[in-house]
C-alpha cells in the first residue's frame, strides 16, 4: 500500500508552498516533490523538524528532527538527523522545485514524518561542515521563513 502525506507551508512573509510526500512500502525511500514560492534566488535549507507545533509560527516545530541523536549533516551522508533534506534552489522567479528520493525518511512506524514539521529556511544549508558548533545542529541555514505540518493525505 502507498503511503501518501503532504504539507502546505506558510510565513509571516510571501513565502509559501505544498509538499507531497509518497512512500510505495515500509522499507522504500520517501519521494519528496512540490513547489515554494516567494524565495529569494538561490539556495535555502529544507528540514523537517520534531514538533507538529506552529502555535508561535515556525519556531514552535522545536529542531530538526534527530531521533537517532546524530549531528547535522547532509542527505547523502550515512550519520545525519532524519530530517536533513540539505537544499532545494530557487529561480530567479522566487520559486524552488522539489523533487527528493530520501531513505532516511518514512511515513510509517516510530520514526514517521507525519505530524511533525517542514520548514524553509532563509539561508543555504552548509550541510554541517561549517566547521561550528550551530554548522552540527543547525548547517547555520538562519531563519525560518514558512513552516507546515506534515498530515496524512488520501
Amino acid at each position: 500500500m502507498v503511503l501518501k502525506a503532504v504539507c502546505v507551508l506558510k510565513g509571516a512573509g510571501e513565502t509559501s508552498g505544498t509538499v507531497h510526500f509518497e512512500q510505495e512500502s515500509d522499507s522504500a525511500p520517501v519521494k519528496v516533490t512540490g513547489k515554494i514560492a516567494g524565495l529569494a534566488p538561490g539556495e535555502h535549507g529544507f528540514h523537517v523538524h520534531s514538533f507538529g507545533d506552529n502555535t508561535n509560527g515556525c519556531m514552535s516545530a522545536g529542531p530538526h528532527f534527530n531521533p537517532h541523536g546524530k549531528d547535522h549533516a547532509g542527505p547523502t551522508d550515512a550519520d545525519r538527523h532524519v530530517g536533513d533534506l540539505g537544499n532545494v534552489t530557487a529561480g530567479a522567479d522566487k520559486v524552488a522545485e522539489i523533487n527528493i528520493s530520501d531513505k532516511m525518511l518514512t511515513l510509517n512506524g516510530p520514526y514517521s514524518i507525519i505530524g511533525r514539521t517542514m520548514v524553509i529556511h532563509e539561508k543555504a544549508d552548509d550541510l554541517g561542515k561549517g566547521g561550528n558548533d550551530e554548522s552540527l545542529k543547525t548547517g547555520n541555514a538562519g531563519g525560518r521563513l514558512a513552516c507546515g505540518v506534515i498530515g496524512i493525505c488520501a
